[in-house]
């Protein structure tokens, strides 16, 4: 190759080519050389070496372990071909196959991925099976799932699919539960607004985070879900509300109107007397979550009983009559309960006395009507 070309090949632009021909850079020895690393490298690879530097950081900076192992294969590749075996054995000895790391039930990822820390991301786990909801909410949520899976023969017709959900009903019945197991059956992220770092005390401060909020999630097929939703969505009537908070929610308003619909919006309020009028038009999908009936209670303990894989002692029915729970939550909790007496007391665990001690502490549990 004539040196001319070489030189175009290897001269960094921010050097003067001058300055690099009177440094000797160009012998022809070295100069020979570079050309025969290089060419081994790409040969021994069939990618630019720059191109390897890049896949690295992009493995590492996504956590994409195969991408990364891929990268530092084809690196240890380049390296022999250059005769560099120290250095390919090091990288060969660090290729080693991490152990999972086991991942929290809750928040995954808390950190700035975009969003300016507006948004923490939840793992969805549940599912609408695992959940004991009323059957008109359960059609509703998977109607919406169906209509989102086959998104594009709607819109070969010209319509979009439902993306806007609004539930409510008091707390501990199902609604953070809801959300995630729509995410669930979408096979997508749940993102959770922070309400701690997007409303702020200064004038237009909160609509411009809400603006970033929004237009990190439009990139991104998700569930946004609002908890406590009418924190920012208010009746704009209340005259002991100030001016920005209305301007909050009308920003707010025009930000979900503006959203695309592979963007699902969950919002949850356990007092939708509060909500803006303008706000209801806004969700396709009202759902009420309201308490477990009778019914559900003895569901829930008959699944726990085959969860624990031993017989309780006592009728489910009989135990749903007994405990004082009023929500969800509740059940969820006193089962937990259970539970944790059980494992302590194996292997003589007696179920029945466990769940007699149980019903007679949580009936006199402290509540606000005592």
């Amino acid at each position: 190759m004539p040196h001319a070309a070489l030189r175009e090949k290897f001269v960094v632009n921010t050097v003067e080519r001058s300055e690099i021909e009177q440094a000797g850079l160009f012998e022809s020895s070295r100069l020979q050389r570079a050309c025969r690393h290089f060419r081994c490298g790409v040969r021994a690879t069939g990618r630019n070496p720059l191109d390897l530097l890049v896949s690295l950081v992009k493995a590492g900076s996504q956590g994409d372990q195969q991408l990364l192992r891929t990268t530092v294969e084809a690196m240890v590749a380049e390296e022999r071909a250059k005769q560099h075996f120290q250095l390919a054995d090091r990288l060969v000895e660090n290729l080693v196959s991490p152990k999972p790391l086991s991942r929290p039930s809750e928040v995954v990822r808390s950190f700035d991925g975009g969003h300016g820390g507006l948004l923490y991301e939840v793992e969805p786990k549940r599912s609408l099976d695992s959940l004991l909801l009323d059957g008109d909410v359960v059609a509703a949520c998977r109607e919406l799932v169906e209509e989102q899976h086959r998104k594009d023969l709607l819109r070969s017709y010209g319509v979009e699919p439902r993306h806007r959900v609004l539930l409510s009903g008091a707390p501990g019945n199902g609604k953070t539960s809801l959300a995630e197991a729509i995410a669930t059956e979408l096979m997508v992220p749940l993102f959770v607004v922070r309400y701690e770092a997007v409303i702020g005390s200064f004038l237009g401060e909160t609509s411009g985070r809400l603006k970033r909020l929004f237009d990190f999630v439009r990139t991104h097929q998700c569930v946004l879900f609002f908890d406590e939703f009418d924190t920012l969505g208010k009746e704009r009537g209340d005259t002991h509300e100030t001016g920005e908070i209305k301007r909050v929610v009308s920003s707010l308003l025009l930000q979900i109107d503006a959203l695309p619909s592979h963007v699902v919006v969950v919002t949850a309020t356990n007092h939708a007397e509060l909500l803006d009028r303008a706000v209801w038009r806004r969700f396709q999908l009202r759902l009420s979550l309201p308490a477990p009936t009778v019914a559900q209670k003895e569901e829930w303990f008959a699944r726990l009983e085959k969860r624990l894989g031993a017989p309780l002692g006592v009728l489910p029915k009989s135990l749903a009559a007994k405990l004082p729970a009023t929500s969800f939550s509740d059940l969820e909790q006193f089962c937990e309960d259970i539970q944790r007496r059980y494992v302590l007391a194996l292997p003589d665990a007696n179920l029945k006395r466990i769940i007699g001690e149980r019903v007679k502490q949580w009936q006199g549990r402290f509540t606000l009507e005592q």
